[in-house]
């Protein structure tokens, strides 16, 4: 039986494409581990998977002043040893990371135990953590065209980036049953990125008046971010999260208002959902969000409004000629020639596995 580790934490981003690969694993036989941090958010979702988790010390290298960047290193190098000893015990044929602190000194383990490791790359320029992996890593895996001029040439694979098997079959007539609205009126769902954003919830709020004569709208808006003044509104539903409900949620949506992190765009391609991307500013990020909308836009899949032109009258204009438009954006998502890319990653961690034995 082949061994696998996982790594990859810090966001959901750096989780749930690992999520995405595990039945495929599993159906090939793998023996699957997972290295995180000791409390980061991919802990509480691997573990629902019944995988052995093992938590390691992880730092954050900031590219800005912080106090943290004097300490932080050390946590880093203490779970450079950690991750060794583990590699060591585990003796894994292949790693697989999805990017995140935690990842790198994992990453470098692998290299010092000799064990090939193949990185994801979602955005469409390196983090800081994979740039640091990279040369350490023998595959490079990236979802946009423009990566590969960022990755060594001889490492760089355009993979796409691996979707949920669940998320490709959602059930309409649930979501409807879920969400208490009628079958007859299209839907909005707007998705605020894993944690919500206020300024997208108010501005949506705000358009209600107006976007309930002609839509309903199902409200993922974030952890503490629920309006109990709107609990009563016939055809909206708002929710702080979503888990199992959330493909029944997209089956039930007509179109979609999202930020631009790069697995939740690659979700809406692959479910052909005509979609406005409202990326985090360069200010709040190091503006990936960005880049990542601007690519979508040109491939005809989005319609893109950057955070500091938002305002409601701007939002509801674009949703009503995007809804007009639709069968357009869903035609170019139909073209894309979608990369499998559960099946072509898993590939080449089989290359990798055999070539190790």
């Amino acid at each position: 039986m082949k061994r696998i580790v996982l790594t990859g934490g810090g966001t959901a981003g750096h989780v749930t494409p690992n999520l995405a690969l595990l039945p495929r694993l599993k159906e090939l036989g793998y023996d699957i581990h997972y290295i995180g941090s000791y409390n980061g958010i991919e802990k509480k979702l691997i573990e629902q998977y019944s995988i052995p988790y093992y938590g390691i010390s992880s730092g954050k290298l900031r590219r800005y002043f912080d106090w943290k960047n004097f300490s932080d290193p050390f946590k880093v190098i203490k779970g450079y040893g950690q991750a060794r000893t583990l590699l060591k015990k585990l003796k894994p044929d292949v790693v697989f990371s999805k990017g995140g602190f935690v990842s790198v000194p994992v990453i470098l383990a692998a290299k010092h135990r000799k064990i090939p490791a193949i990185i994801h790359e979602s955005d469409i320029t390196p983090g800081l953590a994979n740039k640091l992996a990279i040369p350490n890593a023998c595959k490079v895996c990236c979802n946009f065209p423009e990566t590969l001029k960022y990755l060594p040439a001889d490492k760089a694979v355009l993979t796409g980036s691996p979707i949920r098997e669940e998320l490709l079959s959602g059930n309409r007539l649930k979501g409807l049953t879920y969400c208490g609205f009628q079958s007859e009126k299209p839907v909005i769902m707007v998705i605020g990125g894993s944690t919500g954003s206020q300024f997208i919830n108010k501005i949506v709020r705000s358009l209600l008046p107006d976007l309930l004569k002609d839509f309903q709208v199902l409200h993922l808006c974030g952890k503490g971010k629920l309006d109990s003044s709107f609990e009563h509104t016939k055809g909206y539903a708002q929710f702080e999260y979503a888990n199992k409900e959330l493909s029944d949620m997209f089956a039930l949506a007509d179109l979609v208002i999202s930020r631009a992190g790069a697995n939740a765009i690659c979700e809406l391609l692959a479910l052909r959902k005509p979609n406005i991307l409202i990326p985090l500013s360069a200010n709040a990020s190091r503006g990936d969000q960005i880049l990542n909308a601007r690519s979508f836009e040109g491939q005809g899949y989005s319609v893109v409004i950057e955070e500091e032109q938002l305002n409601s009258v701007i939002l509801l204009d674009a949703i009503k000629k995007l809804f007009q438009n639709r069968n357009q954006y869903i035609n170019a998502m139909a073209k894309s020639e979608q990369l499998n890319s559960v099946e072509t990653i898993v590939q080449l961690l089989e290359q990798a596995a055999n070539q190790k034995k």
